[in-house]
């Protein structure tokens, strides 16, 4: 038990450090693409911060773990949601420049339904010309990013942090983001293997831990970011890494695991998998009606969102032990 746990410790360390590499190394290319900060956080930021749940959801679906891959990913778009905006709005409250991310947030929203849907009109099993779609759905989506970035793109700078040192040199970023791939892959490896083994000997569900420790301990790059975003004012990067993220996760990372083993939600977990996903939908409308109710977060909605992030990992634990 306390062996497993030390694993599960590694892998997440490995994870963690693992998507900050990437995370840096494409951040390094873009500046030499000139993209902005904002279409930075929804594609290259987004997808690196996501590298963690792709290896994780990948491994457990071709384990047969769908109940893992599937409660990771959709626990991973509530910690997203709930508490990395929520909490970032308590410890900062922030104007938003919504006309900038309005389309995106609506996007994001658009796809927590439409996962919602497919699993009740699927069923047990969804098919994987359905995970093939999100796929292709998803790069039509960033080619539309692709084409706003290029209209933006005379005269834009990349920002990150203020003090960087010189920019390396674009093979070393190329460099770095594999080896740093690799260490993700392994470190998911390492933190699926380990993750099964402890909710068995806790007698917890593979949904519960997925849903929680796996859910939050590959979100906290998000968390990272986010936060460092706002203490500098860097508001759309905050909100595009948090929307991208989500998105990227139900199209690209349940799409790459369906179409590599097409994913079977048992009878067992059919409805609490229903529920979360109302529950995220709920969520987004909720946040979305918070932006455009005053285009502020303020402290008393970050707190609202923080409480209904916990509230309902609390009654999913009660429900299911």
């Amino acid at each position: 038990m306390w062996w497993n746990l030390l694993l599960l410790i590694a892998g997440f360390t490995l994870l963690i450090k693992g998507s900050d590499v990437f995370v840096d190394a494409n951040v390094g290319i873009a500046r030499y693409l000139r993209i902005p900060p904002v279409i930075v956080a929804l594609t290259i930021i987004s997808i690196g911060t996501g590298a963690p749940e792709v290896a994780i959801t990948t491994f457990a679906s071709v384990g047969g773990q769908n109940d893992l891959a599937i409660s990771n990913i959709v626990g991973s778009n509530m910690f997203n949601l709930f508490f990395i905006i929520g909490l970032c709005a308590l410890i900062k409250p922030f104007n938003i420049n919504f006309h900038i991310i309005s389309k995106d947030f609506w996007v994001s929203i658009c796809v927590a339904v439409l996962f919602l849907f497919v699993i009740i009109i699927t069923g047990e099993h969804v098919p994987r010309y359905v995970t093939i779609g999100f796929i292709l759905i998803y790069i039509g989506y960033i080619a539309i990013l692709i084409r706003r970035s290029l209209k933006n793109r005379v005269g834009q700078d990349v920002k990150i942090e203020e003090g960087d040192k010189a920019p390396k040199p674009m093979w070393l970023n190329i460099v770095l983001a594999v080896i740093s791939c690799g260490v993700i892959v392994f470190g998911a490896s390492i933190t699926v293997a380990n993750a099964e083994m402890i909710a068995e000997h806790l007698g917890m569900t593979t949904h519960l831990i997925g849903l929680t420790v796996v859910a939050a301990g590959t979100s906290l790059p998000e968390l990272v970011i986010a936060l460092m975003a706002c203490k500098k004012g860097e508001t759309p990067m905050a909100l595009g890494t948090v929307v991208g993220s989500n998105i990227f996760n139900i199209l690209m990372v349940l799409g790459i695991a369906g179409t590599i083993s097409p994913l079977e939600i048992g009878t067992d977990i059919r409805g609490i998998v229903l529920t979360d996903l109302c529950v995220l939908a709920f969520g987004s409308l909720l946040s979305l009606f918070f932006v455009y109710s005053g285009r502020r977060l303020a402290r008393p909605e970050g707190a609202i969102m923080v409480t209904v992030y916990f509230g309902y990992m609390l009654f999913v634990i009660i429900s299911q032990i």
